[in-house]
């Protein structure tokens, strides 16, 4: 068997903190998710996902490596979200019974050929990791970060092999780990007189298996592991190393172990996280930036309120004369802007995908999604997408009608495709990429076929009756009526260049989000749980809070100044969040991650695009919904002749 003693095995710097979903929240009754009852005897059906790697980001299937394969492999029903993730499921060879323990089960014995021993060397190489399913729970293994008492923090997965040599030679070797020691966890309830599994652990094991005879598949007694000794491994010459030619032998053992945690608690184990602090801080945080701007926002309402107060009591001649500042301009505040119509295609993307997110946590949080299949989630914001093309369609549609647009169907067209088509294309290239390097992660043409049908065939019809709607109302009032003169702007200090405007307003706003942004990118690359939606829609609402109030700021120096040109200003300074987002994200790249391959550098930069480009479409609809409503209160309140 391997061990510290026999090895001297690099370290495998792999992140084990799993994120707790908010405390009070038990979520596991969607889609099918529904308790199991099993009786002794009853069949466990081990099933396995595939291998993954945080250095490539290229998962890869289970069957396509030297592994010991089912008499057929029959893969798991999967929905669209699975199918978009590459996380499919197929049953394996590994057999269990229901409270019956296994001792040393044989699987397989395979002899290495030299392209499935260059395969094995190359993904051990890489850091893959092998993920096993039982009952929807996944297969973890448990470590301690600290000797003795210290709590279980679990990984998951396990990795397929080490590396590493020993005292006596020099030459890194590799060997797999061929020897799986589950453990499974069950609860009996004594009301019902029911058991379930509630957990899923390993520990695996790399052995030199050895056999005296010929070999009898299943039926072969293998010296080196005697069931009826009740040992797992015994004179063993070593772990199993990974070489041409070699022959690698297969097996696992199976024990039961009674837990007090029940059913709808299984997941709390695995969610766990001593991290909590750092969320609160996150939290705190972003409080305080609300709290600093609120406080130079209310000095702006006192001084508005005053020149309102003021400006309205005065004689008809006296106000011509008053008319200073964000008053002077009002005859062309609310005139139409430069490319009006593709802010109006962002503005009603920007309400799209905020309802797609508002309604994701939301659900999370009721409990009505689950940790065990991340598909759910995609399928749902898929679902949410494409209803919210009804909201899309109206909002772009009223914007248009108020920029005097007169073809609502030209408008209709444009948000439909508009933004998705960008999205399509980058997602067709990377996956693109992924086939190139066949990983299991490639969205199958028929997948992209259904995904453009929901998006033509339903999305886009949707935006159609939207935009219909929002046409047939009467357009948005101005609050004041537009010049037939455009009014000269005057030249601005530099502080309220434009650039610099930008860079301000992204800056606090994601000051308040790169905490949660990191678990977020953890989860995300480093193949880690986060279940924390009540932390994030917290979070998610100071962001907004913080963008609204930062962009009124500026809007309102930017009015001061004589400059009216706000409606894009308005949308690019709350959206510039997503610069920083995607600085960050590559600051996180070089720090956090280790990637090996070019392709893999690529993936990430393209899928980090789509999140920024996705982010600064929210965020600056946050923004300037915030001015527009600013805007109008504050010229609908004075008295302009």
């Amino acid at each position: 068997m391997a061990s510290r003693s026999s090895l001297s095995v690099r370290k495998l710097t792999i992140p084990l903190s799993f994120l707790l979903l908010v405390h009070s929240v038990h979520c596991f009754n969607l889609f099918g998710i529904r308790p199991v009852d099993f009786k002794k005897g009853d069949e466990l059906k081990v099933k396995v996902k595939g291998l993954t790697s945080t250095k490539t980001q290229l998962p890869i299937s289970y069957y396509s490596l030297p592994f010991c394969r089912p008499n057929k492999i029959q893969g798991d029903a999967e929905n669209l979200g699975e199918i978009l993730l590459g996380d499919r499921k197929d049953n394996s060879p590994y057999e269990a019974k229901m409270m019956e323990f296994q001792l040393c089960n044989i699987v397989c014995r395979i002899t290495l050929d030299e392209k499935g021993a260059k395969a094995l060397k190359e993904k051990i190489e890489d850091d893959y990791m092998v993920h096993m399913t039982l009952d929807s729970l996944p297969l973890v293994r448990p470590i301690r970060i600290f000797e003795h008492e210290s709590p279980f923090t679990y990984q998951l997965g396990f990795h397929m092999g080490l590396k590493g040599y020993y005292p006596e030679e020099k030459a890194e070797k590799y060997f797999i780990y061929n020897h799986l020691a589950f453990t499974i966890k069950y609860h009996v309830d004594t009301q019902s007189n029911s058991t379930r599994i509630v957990g899923f652990e390993v520990q695996p094991f790399s052995v030199k298996h050895e056999y005296k005879g010929t070999w009898k598949e299943r039926n072969t007694r293998l010296s080196t592991c005697e069931p009826k000794w009740k040992a797992m491994v015994l004179n063993s010459d070593g772990p199993q190393e990974v070489e041409e030619g070699r022959e690698i032998i297969y097996t696992y053992n199976v024990e039961y172990q009674e837990s007090d945690v029940d059913w709808p608690s299984r997941w709390d184990a695995y969610l766990a996280t001593r991290d909590d602090q750092t969320h609160w801080f996150s939290i705190l945080n972003g409080l305080e930036s609300i709290l600093v701007i609120s406080g130079i926002l209310a000095v702006i309402v006192w001084r508005i309120y005053r020149d309102i107060f003021n400006y309205n009591d005065l004689e008809t001649q006296d106000r011509v004369q008053k008319e200073t500042g964000w008053k002077l301009i009002h005859g062309d505040v609310f005139r139409p802007p430069c490319n009006s119509d593709l802010l109006c295609v962002h503005v009603g993307t920007g309400v799209q995908i905020l309802g797609m997110i508002l309604g994701t946590m939301f659900l999370a949080i009721l409990g009505l999604l689950s940790p065990c299949n991340r598909g759910d989630l995609i399928t749902t914001m898929l679902v949410l997408w494409i209803f919210t093309s009804l909201c899309a369609g109206y909002v772009s549609a009223r914007l248009y009608k108020m920029f005097n647009g007169t073809d609502w169907m030209k408008i209709a067209i444009k948000t439909a495709f508009t933004f998705p088509t960008i999205i399509y294309i980058i997602f067709f290239m990377l996956n693109a990429l992924l086939w190139g390097q066949q990983s299991s992660a490639v969205v199958p043409s028929w997948a992209m076929l259904v995904l453009e049908f929901l998006w033509v065939g339903i999305s886009a019809p949707l935006v159609f009756v939207g935009s219909y709607v929002g046409f047939k109302k009467e357009a948005i009032e101005k609050p004041v009526k537009i010049n037939s003169l455009h009014r000269q702007i005057p030249r601005q200090s530099w502080y309220m260049n434009p650039i610099s405007i930008v860079l301000i307003g992204g800056l606090l706003p994601f000051s308040t989000v790169f905490i949660e942004l990191s678990f977020s990118l953890s989860a995300t690359w480093l193949n880690q749980f986060y279940w924390f939606f009540g932390f994030h829609l917290l979070v998610f609402v100071i962001l907004a809070v913080t963008c609204a109030e930062i962009s009124i700021m500026l809007c309102y120096l930017q009015l001061c100044r004589e400059d009216y040109r706000w409606w894009w200003r308005s949308y690019i300074t709350s959206g510039s969040v997503a610069l920083y987002l995607f600085l960050y994200s590559m600051a996180y790249f070089s720090k956090s991650l280790e990637m090996t391959k070019l392709v893999s550098v690529v993936l990430y930069i393209g899928y980090m695009l789509v999140a920024s480009y996705a982010f600064f479409v929210l965020t600056g609809t946050i923004g300037f919904f915030a001015c527009f409503w600013f805007t109008r209160v504050i010229y609908s309140s004075v008295k302009f002749d």
